[in-house]
């Protein structure tokens, strides 16, 4: 599955134009100490944290994309940060477990 499939699976992009790679899984977690454990390079991370902070963590870690939950919000220097580190951002109004569910489905 392709970054851009998320597209398809309902989510909306924050971003006109990225780079186009293979997801390699997800990982779901709000707590940024633990993605930095645990998210794998190539993954989604699917969150609520819609900062900058979260941006940084997803970029040491090697995050893929970044799927905002909750219909949460984004402000403009968060996806302009995003831009900036080639890391497409999506946003969905369902929960966590859904867009989990959702996602774990397409890329298996």
């Amino acid at each position: 599955m392709k970054i851009s499939d998320l597209e398809s699976l309902g989510f909306h992009c924050l971003q006109p134009q990225f780079e186009d790679a293979e997801l390699a899984g997800g990982y779901t977690s709000d707590l940024l100490s633990d993605v930095m454990a645990h998210l794998k390079e190539g993954q989604v991370l699917i969150t609520i944290q819609a900062h900058k902070n979260t941006l940084a963590v997803a970029s040491l870690s090697g995050a893929a994309a970044v799927i905002f939950c909750h219909g949460r919000t984004v402000a403009p220097d968060v996806v302009d940060a995003a831009a900036q580190e080639g890391i497409p951002l999506f946003t969905t109004p369902e929960n966590q477990f859904n867009t989990t569910c959702t996602v774990a489905a397409a890329i298996r």
